[in-house]
């Protein structure tokens, strides 16, 4: 398992929602840049970003901040946020980003999910956001009627790779993550690699998902407690040790 510290942008500012709220937001950073940097410097591979300015406006806001972040350092980047249409995704993948996010556009059309796929390979990953279970889109303010083991499969019979899941509930809560959730999805596609996301804030959250023993739980990722000072990057990378977590 790796750790992916995450980067949320919004009007060109590192930031963190509580609970996806716009209006309860929390400015970390004005240079995002040099935050991803800080990042490198502490021992991340990864990185996530997502642009909240195009998840709630359906088109991408800061494909320049994210061409900059790769250039400069060196990480491997997922990148969410209003990625609905071929003209949105393609700045993103011309920029070199690791893997392309995509959420709304994944739900509404497998159709263009499967073209993607088809065209980029793994460089594609599906954003799947829950609350009690079921999908939410477009920056968290809609909830569906579909379940998100349901939207897995669907996605994985298009040959996604990678999904990156987030229970909306526990996201910015520093609580922990929805173990169960996790498991649950894990176990439904067993074959794509799951990243966990929503309350991952201390070691012992991150040894928590180790010792589910789903092979497939590739990752987690961990946004406000590292800039609230909660826990450190160092610590959260040490916890994935598999032979500490037992």
């Amino acid at each position: 398992m790796y750790i992916l510290p995450a980067i949320d942008l919004m009007d060109h500012c590192c930031v963190r929602l509580k609970q996806g709220d716009a209006n309860q937001k929390t400015i970390y950073s004005d240079n995002p840049v040099a935050q991803a940097q800080t990042f490198r410097d502490a021992g991340a591979e990864w990185l996530h970003v997502v642009d909240l300015d195009g998840a709630f406006h359906g088109q991408p806001k800061h494909a320049d901040v994210i061409a900059q972040i790769i250039q400069h350092c060196g990480l491997k980047v997922e990148v969410g946020g209003g990625l609905r249409s071929d003209e949105a995704l393609l700045p993103l993948m011309e920029a070199g980003v690791t893997r392309a996010i995509i959420g709304t556009r994944a739900l509404e059309d497998t159709t263009i999910l499967k073209r993607w796929v088809e065209q980029y390979g793994s460089r594609i990953a599906v954003g799947i956001d829950a609350r009690g279970g079921f999908v939410q889109t477009r920056g968290w303010v809609e909830t569906s009627t579909v379940r998100a083991t349901d939207l897995a499969k669907r996605v994985a019979d298009c040959g996604v790779q990678t999904i990156i899941y987030t229970d909306t509930a526990t996201d910015g809560m520093l609580a922990g993550t929805n173990l169960s959730a996790m498991a649950e999805m894990a176990d439904a596609v067993p074959q794509v690699n799951i990243i966990a996301s929503g309350g991952v804030s201390l070691p012992e959250h991150v040894k928590a998902l180790v010792a589910l023993q789903r092979p497939n739980i590739a990752g987690a990722i961990v946004g406000k407690a590292l800039y609230e000072g909660i826990t450190s990057l160092p610590e959260m990378i040490a916890a994935t040790n598999k032979e500490e977590s037992l």
